[in-house]
């Protein structure tokens, strides 16, 4: 069995690490409303509010604030914006026809995205960025939060009991 011990992200690239926590639970959640047999209508009003509440800020804040600090051709950097734009694809498909092989596609490129930005993208800026430069980005972040002020009414990944 694998060890994997949690990555112990800088001080100033935490608020994104977080929000990959909450991404990941994104995909529990819709994974767990598709065992449950939870109708497609039901996740896509989920799905939609959830990449306009967290995805699009937490794009907006890797692409604007993260992204300028490498070179523009470095290969995770064309991984970083090519994943955003496929994501992007999905989503558009999963509000046009609530299918859930886009769905399942969808959430299945969230996480393994999210587990790259975490073990690869992020480790190389820890690595590569100046103590300055994190600084800087910690304060950039800081002035775009994500910040969600409601919370989702439906909890539909909960199984009722029969």
């Amino acid at each position: 069995m694998n060890n994997l011990t949690p990555i112990k992200r800088s001080p100033q690239l935490q608020s994104l690490s977080k929000e990959h926590y909450d991404g990941l639970l994104f995909v529990w959640k819709i994974k767990h409303g598709l065992n449950n047999h939870v109708s497609m209508e039901r996740l896509r009003r989920y799905t939609s509010w959830y990449w306009r509440q967290h995805m699009t800020p937490h794009f907006y804040q890797e692409e604007k604030i993260l992204l300028p600090l490498i070179p523009p051709a470095h290969h995770l950097g064309v991984r970083l914006k090519n994943e955003h734009e496929e994501m992007l694809d999905l989503l558009v498909s999963v509000d046009r026809e609530s299918d859930s092989h886009d769905l399942m596609a969808l959430i299945n490129l969230v996480e393994k995205h999210i587990r790259w930005e975490e073990r690869e993208f992020y480790q190389y800026l820890e690595q590569n960025l100046s103590l300055t430069e994190l600084e800087e980005v910690r304060d950039k972040l800081e002035k775009h939060p994500i910040t969600c002020n409601e919370e989702w009414p439906d909890d539909f990944w909960v199984k009722k009991a029969s």
